[in-house]
Formats: C-alpha cells, sequence, structure tokens
C-alpha cells in the first residue's frame, strides 16, 4: 500500500510539472505577476480596419441640453472659457439632422483647455446602441481645436467588438450655432480591431 501511495505521489508531481510546462507553452513566457499570451485563446483572430461615420449632436441650449456645465470657467473673462467643464450625454446619428437614426451616444466631458487658442479636452466614449456594434464602445481621448476646419482625436481603446481598438476619429464642424452654441459635429472614425 506505501509503496502505491509513493507512485501514486510521484506520478501526480509529473504530471502538475508537466501541466504547468505546457500552460507555459500555450499562454506565453511566464514573467511572474504577468505573462505574454497568445492572442488566438482570446479569441481574436486577423485585424481589420473599420470606417465609421457618425454626427455629433452637442445641445447646450434649450430646455433638454445633451451638455450641462459642471465646472463654471473662473471669473477673470476668458476670451476662451478656460476652465469651464460640460459633461454630455451627446446623439450620435446616421445624418447630420437629430431626426435621423440613432446610432449611438457619445458620453463623456470636455474642458476648455486653452488659455490662448479655443481648445478642447475631450474623453469620451461613443456608446453603440444600433445595429452591428450596439453594446460596443470606441474610447477617444484627445485635444480638439475647434476652430480648425479639421481635427483629430485619437481612438485609445474600446470594449465588445473594438477590443484592443485604436486608430483616430477625423472631426469636422457641420454646423454651429452662436446664440446657444449649440453643435453638430461630423466624426469619421478609422479603427483597427479584431
Amino acid at each position: 500500500m506505501a509503496r502505491l501511495s509513493q507512485m501514486s505521489a510521484f506520478q501526480f508531481t509529473i504530471f502538475s510539472l508537466l501541466s504547468s510546462f505546457t500552460l507555459i507553452l500555450v499562454s506565453g513566457e511566464n514573467l511572474g505577476f504577468h505573462s505574454t499570451v497568445d492572442r488566438k485563446l482570446l479569441g481574436l483572430q486577423k485585424e481589420k480596419l473599420t470606417h465609421v461615420r457618425l454626427y455629433w449632436h452637442d445641445i447646450v441650449g434649450g430646455s433638454h441640453p445633451s451638455a450641462i456645465e459642471v465646472v463654471p470657467a473662473p471669473s477673470n473673462k476668458s476670451q476662451t472659457n478656460f476652465g469651464l467643464l460640460r459633461m454630455f450625454d451627446n446623439a450620435l446619428t446616421e445624418g447630420p439632422e437629430l431626426s435621423s437614426k440613432l446610432v449611438a451616444r457619445a458620453q463623456g466631458f470636455y474642458g476648455f483647455a486653452g488659455q490662448v487658442e479655443l481648445s478642447l479636452l475631450m474623453a469620451q466614449n461613443f456608446a453603440f446602441v444600433a445595429g452591428e456594434f450596439n453594446g460596443s464602445t470606441i474610447t477617444l481621448l484627445g485635444r480638439n481645436s475647434i476652430l480648425n476646419k479639421v481635427r483629430e482625436l485619437p481612438v485609445i481603446g474600446g470594449s465588445g467588438a473594438f477590443r484592443f481598438a485604436r486608430g483616430y476619429a477625423e472631426l469636422r464642424t457641420h454646423t454651429f450655432n452662436l446664440t446657444s452654441s449649440d453643435a453638430i459635429v461630423e466624426y469619421n472614425i478609422y479603427v483597427l480591431h479584431y
């Protein structure tokens, strides 16, 4: 019986060592608190490039704004609104009309970050609510010099269909209302994802 126990313990030890070695081969190099992982283990196939065009509706005025001021600009009367911060939940539609098909919601904030030039720091998630990408997000973060005809924001990530996303978005102001500060901005997003 003791001989059988010793043999079972030996077999268990060998099996454990081989299993550990196999896991290291499958997952990659074991480096302690982190390791290299084969992307196929996560179900990642060939990377693809997707172009998404949406219209971002920033409604600041009226009785139902989609963007609200959460931090006012200091009382120094800056011509660039330096320091002002707005949180938003903006509609993203297929066309420039607010009545066109809702595809996603842009949720995030922008802060007036320039003391001399009118520029924004923008952080936002495009949360898809319809179509092939329903339930997925694209995350953008960067500087938006809003007076330039064409601006770029980097795509820094995403979720769902856009896991491991990277790329950029080109922004063009479609319309801007000087009285209400409402804006419609065309976003052309070029995103690499699996």
